[in-house]
């Protein structure tokens, strides 16, 4: 072999390593042909589907939320009792004239029992009357029982019962809610709604904002704007119920050739995946492939045997949905096929930006080349 011959040997050699290099260059993920036909099919841990408008109609799931039949049918509870803890004024008149009577003073008309105290056993003590019940009576019923108790002692007694603050009854109201705390149950607070009026505004939106009502071991949860819009969700609360107002926590991850790539919350109930990629600013139109948007999900097993031909699955499946903007209504199925919790929604690199990149690379090498030639002649 010539020297001339060499040398062009030589700088062939450097272009087909430059060419072979293009394999290592920088990128943001998986290039369409690893996820469709990867080296090794057997080891691949998931199946590609294909999303149409069947796909689509088949992964819809239905995001309502609703309370069981044990709470839709608990009857309101009679909160105008008087129950333990609950703190009564009692207010007593007399008709003694300018006498002392046997509450008041010489010259008073009326004596004032402050802040009485239910015990836990449901009793009060009122002078001249005794240890008497009140826990399970009306206010009403028991100014009757006070009133003949103090018959035998003065003249026409005249008595007022009143609660001042209820302690029976109560919910605790946390979360992202104005004013959480301790609540007691009255009777204008005896349903969901109205109690969570009383602990003012909640800051989320209606829309993504979710209330949880705990009592005992139950623990159910329904949408806030279903509260407005479904007044059989308006259920009856019960001493202790604890009541959670939060942001839905749903949220996807947006990666690959977008003008975003982050964790993003759902913005509203169901969201689909056009309306995904418009949250991160839609495909970045320098490098974005509108053929290769996937999306990777660990598909439900009843769904996951409905878009695909493998029967065999029983427990969560990766799935990786694959959804291509560029066919003839691609738009409309894309607008159709929901985005779920956890997915990540994956855009390619479009196939010319890989060439880009190899040329890009190996252009200095060329140059290097040209001057070693130009050195050597």
């Amino acid at each position: 072999m010539t020297r001339p011959q060499l040398r062009r040997a030589r700088i062939a050699g450097l272009i087909c390593a430059a060419l072979l290099s293009g394999c290592g260059l920088p990128r943001g993920g998986p290039g369409d042909g690893e996820i469709l036909a990867p080296a090794d099919e057997a080891a691949l841990p998931f199946a590609v589907v294909e999303v149409t408008d069947e796909v689509a109609r088949l992964t819809q799931r239905d995001e309502r939320l609703s309370f069981s039949a044990a709470l839709l049918r608990s009857p309101v509870e009679n909160v105008g009792l008087i129950a333990p803890g609950d703190k009564l004024g009692i207010t007593v008149w007399e008709n003694v004239g300018s006498t002392e009577g046997v509450l008041t003073a010489v010259g008073q008309k009326f004596a004032v029992l402050q802040e009485t105290q239910v015990d836990h056993d449901g009793f009060i003590f009122v002078p001249y009357v005794g240890r008497i019940r009140a826990a399970g009576n009306s206010p009403e019923a028991l100014r009757r029982i006070i009133t003949r108790g103090l018959r035998d002692q003065t003249p026409d007694p005249q008595v007022e019962v009143r609660r001042i603050e209820a302690g029976g009854a109560q919910v605790s109201i946390i979360g992202t809610i104005s004013a959480p705390g301790i609540y007691p149950i009255e009777d204008a607070t005896t349903r969901l709604l109205p109690m969570l009026s009383r602990a003012g505004s909640v800051s989320a939106e209606p829309e993504v904002a979710r209330v949880t009502l705990r009592r005992g071991k139950l623990s159910e949860t329904v949408w806030l704007q279903d509260l407005f819009d479904r007044p059989e969700l308006n259920v009856a609360l019960r001493d202790g119920d604890q009541i959670i107002v939060e942001r839905d926590r749903r949220a996807f991850t947006a990666l690959g050739a977008l003008n975003a790539q982050r964790r993003i919350p759902f913005p509203a109930r169901t969201i689909s995946a056009l309306e995904a990629l418009g949250l991160v600013g839609g495909l970045n139109s320098q490098i974005g492939n509108p053929s290769g948007i996937f999306v990777f999900r660990e598909e439900d097993p009843a769904i996951a045997r409905a878009v695909q031909a493998d029967p065999g699955a029983a427990g969560p499946v990766r799935l990786v949905y694959l959804i291509d903007l560029t066919r003839p209504g691609g738009m409309f199925t894309a607008q159709s096929f929901a985005i779920r919790d956890g997915d990540v929604v994956y855009v390619t690199e479009a196939p010319l930006v890989r060439w880009i990149k190899i040329l890009s690379a190996l252009a200095p090498v060329v140059n290097f080349a040209g001057s070693v030639n130009n050195l050597a002649q």
